[in-house]
């Protein structure tokens, strides 16, 4: 297995980055390549959501569903066709690492598990001449890049301005 993970700090109690994360149909405001999200239940354990991705000339729609919500420090996900991927959003207390003009602060975690060989073949419509082993190594980096701009957004969208956020980003490629 693949993981890529982005962290870093948002500046609220764990209670209010768990609420607007367990929002996935949001989802869609921050990501360039997810086009679309359908939600298929009430938004618990269970629920399943279809993303739409869209990239160069391939679409392609994942489905996830949310495993396990444990407010409001995590919500595990895995996917459910086309390709092994799982993965969880992780918000740890950290009142000690806030800035003096700030009243709190939150560890924010995107861990994303996936086995890239795994990808059904017949699941995407390839133009002529492209292999899957081609698009899997030109979307694998895009993971991380992806990453990183969602975790950016997000931060925006939570404390209701843009700052300059550090993102960590953590790959492991062939761990876990």
């Amino acid at each position: 297995m693949d993981a890529v993970e982005a962290s870093t700090v948002v500046y609220l109690p764990p209670e209010e980055v768990y609420e607007f994360l367990v929002d996935f149909p949001r989802y869609a405001n921050y990501s360039e390549h997810i086009t679309e999200v359908r939600q298929y239940g009430d938004g618990k354990t269970g629920t399943t959501y279809d993303l739409v991705f869209s990239w160069w000339k391939l679409s392609y729609t994942a489905r996830s569903e949310v495993t396990t919500l444990d407010s409001p420090t995590r919500i595990d996900w895995e996917l459910t066709k086309d390709v092994d991927a799982h993965g969880y959003w992780r918000v740890e207390h950290i009142p000690e690492q806030a800035p003096d003009d700030e009243p709190d602060a939150s560890e924010v975690r995107l861990r994303v598990e996936f086995n890239p060989h795994s990808a059904n073949k017949d699941a995407i419509d390839l133009p002529a001449l492209v292999s899957l082993d081609w698009v899997i190594e030109k979307v694998t980096p895009k993971i991380e890049g992806e990453a990183r701009t969602i975790v950016r957004r997000i931060v925006a969208d939570l404390e209701g301005e843009e700052r300059p956020v550090e993102v960590d980003i953590h790959a492991a490629p062939d761990s876990v």
